[in-house]
C-alpha cells in the first residue's frame, strides 16, 4: 500500500518535546516522523558524502528538531547537532513514513 503524498499547503508540527513532526497527508491520515529517523535519512551533499568515507553515525539519540521552513516542495529541517542543510521534498517525507 503506498502513502498518500503530504498534502499542499500543509502545515507541518513539530512535537512538544522537540522529537517529531506531523503532518498531514493527502486523504486525511496524520504523518508523522521522529527527529532521529529524519537525520538518519537526510540526502544533503554532507551526509551523503560521510556514508560514502563510511563516518556517517549509525544512531542520533535525543537529536531534537529546532527549526522547520516550509518551502513549499518541501522542508528544510534544522536539528539540535546544528545539522541544517538538509531538505526534504514533501514526496520523499511520504516515502519515509512508508518504511
Amino acid at each position: 500500500m503506498s502513502m498518500s503524498p503530504i498534502a499542499e499547503g500543509t502545515s507541518c508540527e513539530v512535537s512538544a518535546d522537540l522529537a517529531s513532526i506531523s503532518m498531514i497527508a493527502n486523504g486525511g491520515s496524520r504523518v508523522t516522523l521522529t527527529a532521529e529517523k529524519l537525520r538518519l535519512f537526510c540526502k544533503c551533499a554532507h551526509c551523503i558524502r560521510a556514508r560514502f568515507d563510511e563516518r556517517f553515525p549509525e544512531r542520533f539519540p535525543g537529536i531534537a528538531i529546532v527549526e522547520v521552513a516550509d518551502l513549499g516542495y518541501g522542508l528544510n529541517i534544522s536539528f539540535s547537532d546544528g545539522h541544517d542543510r538538509g531538505i526534504y521534498p514533501k514526496s520523499y517525507l511520504a516515502q519515509l513514513a512508508e518504511s
